[in-house]
């Protein structure tokens, strides 16, 4: 990550340009121009290429789950074994391992979260559309949300209200002395800081991540452009967006994984009070 983030600062820095070198991706690839707009009581709204990605990596693995659904057999075919294996994933080693036997009704949630983060997150390697919806921060934000406001709903209801944010005010084992410090720092971190950090977790990835392919990438064609010696470095460049490519990759999966996994995680603390 650390790499990454200093690499995706010097593409900033560098944005713009005068037009006589190689001009790096900037910001704006991220704010495609609107393919409709339309308002509604007022309130405009605009339909990118983005949004039109989001669509069709939703609609894609509503398609493949069906699919995979529409005739269950006893032995499973192999879009039935596919889905299986990635529900169980999240079932067995998400949901019961993380929050225990309370965690299986909150498997569904968590399955739809890893599935439909998995499948935005791998647009931004398929050809012609090479941007995941993730690497806009409303999308991972408004996920985040949801999160917030169900592990909070739910540890409400299973402790109830003065004991749930007694806990998440008073940590067990704190010296009275110290809660004037650590009370408002536990309140932030329960409240704010981990939605925050959820949401920019994801975000921070996927931009990063699209910000190298893409430097790589036209990196590759400018060299073999502008001809003499620097055609002999293109493949290089070249070779390092396949590298970044099979990276992302890993990426992709282990993002979505680490977002299911901490939103399990906060689930536990609101199904299990403090001791």
């Amino acid at each position: 990550m650390t790499s990454s983030a200093l690499a995706l600062v010097n593409v900033l820095a560098a944005e713009g340009g005068d037009g006589s070198g190689f001009e790096s991706p900037t910001i704006e690839e991220f704010y495609p121009e609107s393919l409709v707009s339309f308002s509604v009581f007022g309130i405009d709204f605009e339909f990118t290429r983005i949004t039109f990605i989001l669509i069709i990596a939703t609609a894609l693995i509503l398609a493949l789950l069906v699919a995979a659904m529409r005739r269950p057999g006893i032995v499973p075919g192999k879009m039935q074994w596919l889905a299986e294996s990635g529900y169980s994933v999240v079932r067995d080693g998400i949901a019961r391992d993380v929050i225990g036997p309370k965690g299986l009704p909150f498997a569904p949630f968590l399955g739809s979260l890893f599935f439909f983060i998995l499948a935005n997150n791998a647009m931004s390697i398929v050809p012609f559309l090479q941007i995941s919806p993730m690497s806009r921060f409303a999308f991972p934000l408004v996920l985040a949300v949801f999160v917030w406001i169900l592990y909070n709903y739910v540890g409400i209801r299973e402790q109830g209200a003065g004991r749930y944010f007694k806990d998440a005010a008073v940590p067990p084992g704190v010296p009275a002395a110290a809660l004037i410090l650590v009370t408002p720092i536990e309140l932030l971190q329960v409240f704010i800081i981990r939605p925050f950090t959820l949401a920019v977790r994801l975000f921070a990835n996927m931009f990063a991540g699209h910000m190298l392919l893409v430097v790589f990438s036209l990196g590759a064609v400018y060299l073999i452009q502008v001809g003499n010696f620097s055609a002999v470095f293109a493949p290089l460049s070249l070779l390092m967006a396949i590298v970044m490519t099979f990276f992302e990759l890993l990426v992709i999966v282990l993002q979505a994984y680490v977002f299911t996994v901490l939103t399990a995680t906060y689930l536990n603390g609101s199904v299990e009070p403090a001791h």
